[in-house]
């Protein structure tokens, strides 16, 4: 998968795209991760990319032309017949959830655009994305923590980059509205804290069917 994020501000992420298993799915061949400055986009000298607000108001917002060439340039770049999807990240947007992340997963080439101050013209969203995103229901300063959260979401789904296959079946969210059941390691006493003796038995079904039965349910 070829996941580009587009952001006014690139240095958010290089650290983070290059850690833990996001840096090993890259190596692994998995997922290509590139981050798009959407300045280098704009026409003028200046690099503007934002401006004030039509009708009055605070702040600024982000511009539809800039956004719109680098779109233009990253679609020129992809294979014929890429399966795409793009995204705005936008506290208005459907809320990102397990579901979500395996649809995203599903696809050769996943853009993210990056929202920030007051919002983004409203252009790019009736006519240069698939749909907007929120990660939450609370306001960020930019959509750049929202773009990072949904892309570790995704890479972690796609084939063969956790180290078991197995590993993102019982977890958290795995099924809609079911959490995942505790889990224990060595030792099994600690301070007086005991874990559950039928952990320790080595009886399978017993095992599965406490397990089953330790899942929480969401809210």
């Amino acid at each position: 998968m070829l996941c580009t994020i587009f952001t006014l501000f690139p240095d958010f992420f290089t650290t983070p795209l290059q850690s833990s298993i996001l840096k090993r799915a890259q190596t692994a061949g998995k997922v290509t991760f590139s981050v798009v400055n959407i300045r280098e986009y704009t026409t003028d000298k200046h690099h503007v990319a934002d401006d004030r607000p039509f009708g009055g108001g605070p702040g600024m917002v982000m511009m539809v032309e800039p956004i719109d060439r680098a779109l233009q340039a990253w679609r020129e770049k992809l294979e014929v017949g890429a399966k795409t999807k793009v995204v705005l990240t936008s506290a208005k947007g459907k809320v990102f959830t397990q579901r979500v992340a395996r649809e995203y997963a599903e696809v050769d080439a996943l853009a993210i655009i990056c929202g920030h101050y007051e919002g983004v013209d409203e252009r790019v969203a009736e006519y240069l994305i698939d749909e907007e995103v929120r990660i939450g229901d609370y306001v960020l300063t930019g959509g750049e923590p929202a773009a990072l959260v949904m892309a570790d979401a995704v890479t972690r789904l796609l084939p063969g980059v956790l180290g078991n296959v197995d590993s993102n079946v019982d977890e958290s969210h795995a099924e809609a509205g079911v959490l995942g059941f505790s889990q224990y390691t060595r030792p099994s006493e600690y301070n007086g804290w005991q874990v559950p003796e039928v952990l320790l038995g080595g009886h399978h079904a017993e095992i599965v069917k406490w397990r089953e039965g330790n899942k929480k349910k969401v809210g």
